[in-house]
């Protein structure tokens, strides 16, 4: 005969948690299954006497007394009860739970506190998408939409309606003359980049790289096979004088190097160009955010320059002047490098998402695209000067030499350089405590060396909190300085 304890309920206590009520009531009868207090076959108070006794709901135990039976802890009978079901014991030592469990102990969850969301978040190399014109985005989107639905996966000649129009965007924009067929829209400034590798047969041979620079494209070209061969970037970029004659090809970011922010002068980019155009060297020109520039005139774009269609690759992305969502990028190579292009792609099988693709042309040919363009330019300049003026203002008032702001003419992002002997990986983690998501110099830097500073993105950082993210970042860099 089983045994019947009609009293056990007065030796049930809730465990104190956050958990749901009815866990808390159904984890309270496990405890005292593994104690030895409940055992297989017997009887569960009435779920009327335990309610009154834990003073809850009566409901609650009832849900808690359907989740044991659920789960195989306990046996519901018309006119027996419920009972303990056979093997509960062995269950519960094994800390089997009656319910889904998806968060660490209690214990573990107080030993490691949670990340509090950032209050300015200046990550660099992130637009604003709140700029884009929801009506001019959705009428976009309806014309995609409406487009006759086809089988087909977009090769390497795929997309044309967005080759033309991006033809006509970059004659405008960035003085580039090509033809809607010489472009290649790819998923991705990666997968751009991965093609190149592949098509030029730089498996293996030495890339020219900036330092600091694009981390992300770095690691893109060496999983792709290509050898990096990081040379230090000056106050006007990547110098041409640094190139050798073993390079096979050479990556650089000339509109606003990536991240120090200069802007390759005009002399710089036709040596750049000529060099390469002797020597055979391949340039890959990142124009990662061409399109912003404030209170200068725009440079030519290397590939736009005589003899940059025979040697440059432009690399080109929607991620940048819209939002990093629209996996989008396009190549224009020299011509010679066509056929290993389709052949690379063919192989990989990357694509781009023909309806993105309609929507992002049908964007560009109603001339929404210019007038984000115009709109955003004028929000970014605002942002920056109401970030870089509040910096200034902080920085001065406490007198901190070596310190200064670089990358202001063009971009999305400043550089807040520092003196060498200051730890600005240290800087960065101390400016997350206070609530400023900010990345250090280091994250770019291939050596332990080079320069020091911060990158500040000031795309999202609206004017009206620029002097707050300027005085905690300039709190801290103090403390740092002295």
């Amino acid at each position: 005969m089983p045994r019947i304890s009609p009293e056990l309920h007065l030796t049930l206590r809730l465990p104190d948690t956050d958990a749901p009520l009815r866990h808390r009531i159904a984890e309270s009868i496990l405890d005292e299954i593994r104690g030895g207090r409940l055992r297989p076959g017997d009887p569960l108070p009435s779920t009327r006497a335990l309610a009154g006794h834990l003073t809850v709901a009566r409901a609650s135990v009832v849900d808690a007394y359907d989740e044991l039976c659920s789960s195989g802890y306990a046996n519901a009978r018309a006119g027996s009860g419920t009972r303990i079901a056979p093997g509960a014991d062995v269950a519960a030592r094994a800390h089997a739970a009656s319910h889904a469990v998806t968060r660490t102990s209690d214990r573990a969850a107080r030993a490691v506190p949670a990340t509090p969301e950032p209050r300015w978040d200046l990550t660099p190399g992130h637009p604003d998408p709140g700029l884009i014109s929801t009506t001019d985005w959705r009428r976009a989107w309806r014309s995609a939409a409406a487009a006759p639905v086809t089988s087909d996966v977009p090769g390497p000649d795929g997309h044309p309606e967005l080759r033309r129009a991006l033809a006509g965007h970059l004659r405008r924009t960035r003085g580039i003359a090509a033809r809607p067929d010489e472009l290649v829209i790819v998923p991705g400034v990666g997968s751009a980049l991965r093609t190149l590798v592949a098509a030029a047969g730089l498996g293996g041979r030495d890339v020219v790289f900036e330092e600091p620079g694009y981390t992300r494209a770095r690691r893109d070209l060496e999983s792709s096979g290509a050898r990096t061969r990081c040379v230090p970037v000056d106050d006007d970029g990547l110098d041409p004088a640094l190139l050798r004659g073993t390079d096979a090809a050479a990556y650089c970011t000339p509109a606003h190097q990536y991240p120090m922010g200069a802007r390759m002068p005009v002399g710089s980019r036709a040596r750049l160009v000529a060099d390469a155009a002797a020597s055979g060297t391949l340039i890959i020109e990142d124009d990662y955010d061409g399109e912003f520039r404030y209170d200068v005139s725009a440079l030519p774009a290397l590939r736009s320059i005589d003899r940059g269609p025979d040697c440059v690759a432009y690399v080109g992305t929607a991620s940048k002047i819209l939002t990093p969502a629209i996996r989008v990028a396009w190549v224009i190579a020299p011509p010679a490098l066509r056929p290993g292009i389709v052949r690379a792609l063919d192989t990989t099988g990357e694509s781009c998402c023909a309806i993105t693709a309609l929507a992002l042309a049908h964007f560009i040919d109603s001339g929404a695209l210019s007038r984000h363009l115009a709109r955003a330019s004028r929000t970014y300049a605002a942002r920056r000067s109401a970030f870089v003026a509040a910096l200034e203002q902080q920085l001065s008032a406490v007198g901190t030499d070596g310190v200064g702001v670089a990358g202001i003419e063009a971009g999305l992002h400043v550089v807040l350089t520092l003196p060498r002997s200051v730890d600005d990986v240290a800087l960065s983690a101390e400016l997350q405590d206070h609530g400023v998501t900010v990345p250090s110099l280091a994250d770019y830097r291939t050596t332990p060396g080079g320069p020091r500073g911060l990158v500040c993105g000031y795309a999202r950082l609206p004017e009206s909190q620029a002097r707050g993210a300027a005085g905690v970042i300039g709190e801290v860099v103090c403390r740092h300085l002295h």
